[in-house]
């Protein structure tokens, strides 16, 4: 794949952080994209379908919160993950008005496929990197998303 050719910026815009942060956000979230395709999955999903397998058994609502998707978004979400058969919704147990939804034995195979998908797209990313590299850009760029943590 080659690299989609940046829109023009002037030099001063194109040495700024912010400006190269964004463009290697838009690569790796085709890349990604990309990748999930060939599994037929949207990252929204696989971000949804990676917490409930980390958080689940979870409620609807909490899941929602914890991925920071609108209620209205999450139930269609959550539906096309049902109608998958890569996760199940039943009343919880402790609220039956709340649905509880936990990962199926197909969404977590196709989840261990779409990791790897996704692992690989990033390798592509970073491949211009050596480990050492990645492992620093790693730590920057996640002192850069939680400054103070």
């Amino acid at each position: 794949m080659t690299a989609d050719p940046a829109p023009y910026a002037p030099s001063r815009i194109r040495a700024l952080p912010s400006w190269l942060l964004g463009r290697a956000a838009a690569r790796g979230h085709r890349l990604v994209a990309e990748a999930l395709a060939a599994e037929g999955m949207r990252m929204m999903h696989h971000a949804v379908l990676s917490a409930v397998a980390e958080l689940g058994p979870v409620s609807q609502a909490e899941l929602g919160r914890r991925v920071g998707i609108d209620p209205k978004d999450i139930v269609a979400v959550v539906n096309d993950l049902q109608k998958d058969g890569l996760v199940t919704r039943t009343p919880d147990p402790e609220d039956r008005r709340k649905n509880a939804i936990e990962i199926s034995a197909e969404g977590e195979r196709r989840l261990r496929r779409t990791q790897r998908l996704g692992d690989a797209a990033n390798a592509e990313l970073t491949a211009a990197l050596s480990e050492e590299e990645r492992a620093q850009l790693v730590a920057l760029l996640t002192r850069i998303v939680a400054p103070g943590e």
